[in-house]
């Protein structure tokens, strides 16, 4: 049924297709999992929703000759991550819930125009090869219960905002210091050449490019300079391998909406309509056109604060909308605090259309 939708054929039903890694890992380690999920593992959990798994390997490997890598924890919540190379080490930090499931990056690993010649060294030191033996335990885990995707690393500045620098400083640092900025994207994406050629000679049929797009830091400018010229070669280079690409944009909107279809995508995953995001589902349907529409159901529905019979209504929306050109699922996943029978009666309302 996936494939089917991607390729634009009729996919035989709609396909329910929640992100439900977090909910579970987190209500297993605080003990909140419902009675009846007590000894049930994750995939035992998107049966009993009626669900398919969207990712569930990662094949793409990567090695290093001479950069090392070392992690080590500095309190209970704080974990430190080094580079190591002979020109110099890079740290970055990240800063963890208590149960150290979630986290996010208080020291990033670039403080400085100098510790990108440090980061360029680490990319061009990179060695990519696609694990098969993992791939095919993967597979026969998960079954037919969805096919396999999954996403490579950010593009250039992208990256910069999210992983490496911050983005604040890169914002600077484009204002301030613009060709470096442009050196240091021309050789990282020239470290992904390397690894997109393994992706194009790996089975994996559909890929998604996750960039967590919001407008608020990736506007037109920035998007239409910095980042669509990195898109379309991407979309373009998996296209010909006979790969099917989506963009995950689960940010603002508004300012975007006209540019989704300036790239040759097949899909948009994440987008959020209103109340949780800044777009209403007929901005999102007028703006995507023909593409596939992965998720579409705010998250937010499913926490008790609202009323149930919103959540089903706003499905029955989507499901009219979108279908065929669908991949129903939550923007972009369901909290810890969400409920897991909100989920299942989804499952079994879209089970129901046939």
């Amino acid at each position: 049924m996936n494939l089917r939708v991607f390729r634009g054929e009729d996919p035989g039903g709609v396909l329910w297709q929640p992100r439900l890694e977090f909910w579970y890992r987190a209500n297993k380690a605080r003990g909140t999992l419902p009675e009846r999920y007590r000894d049930a593992s994750l995939l035992d959990v998107y049966d009993d929703c009626r669900a398919s798994v969207r990712y569930f390997t990662r094949p793409l490997k990567v090695r290093h000759a001479r950069v090392k890598e070392r992690t080590e924890w500095l309190d209970a919540t704080h974990q430190a991550h080094y580079y190591e190379t002979p020109i110099g080490t890079l740290r970055e930090v990240r800063a963890y819930d208590d149960l150290r499931l979630s986290g996010a990056r208080s020291e990033y690993r670039v403080k400085s125009l100098d510790d990108l010649r440090i980061l360029e060294y680490v990319l061009q030191d990179e060695e990519w090869y696609w694990d098969e033996g993992q791939y095919q335990r993967d597979l026969a885990r998960v079954g037919d219960r969805g096919a396999p995707q999954f996403y490579p690393r950010r593009t250039p500045v992208q990256g910069l905002f999210i992983e490496h620098m911050g983005f604040e400083p890169t914002i600077y640092a484009l204002m301030d210091n613009r060709e470096r900025i442009e050196q240091y994207a021309a050789l990282a994406g020239a470290a992904d050449d390397a690894m997109y050629e393994v992706i194009c000679r790996c089975p994996v049929p559909i890929y998604n490019l996750g960039e967590n797009i919001d407008a608020n830091l990736d506007p037109p400018p920035i998007w239409r300079e910095h980042l669509l010229p990195w898109y379309r070669k991407r979309t373009e280079q998996l296209r010909s391998a006979g790969k099917f690409t989506h963009i995950h944009v689960d940010g603002a909107m508004k300012p975007i909406l006209g540019l989704m279809q300036d790239c040759p995508w097949d899909g948009i995953e994440a987008a959020t309509p209103e109340p949780q995001g800044d777009v209403t589902l007929e901005e999102i349907k007028e703006a995507l056109g023909d593409l596939v529409l992965l998720d579409g159901v705010p998250a937010v529905y499913f926490l008790p604060s609202y009323p149930e019979s919103i959540l089903m209504e706003c499905v029955e929306r989507v499901v009219e909308m979108f279908h065929p050109r669908l991949v129903l699922g939550i923007s972009d996943e369901i909290p810890p605090d969400g409920d897991i029978e909100r989920v299942k009666k989804v499952g079994e309302m879209v089970a129901a259309l046939g």
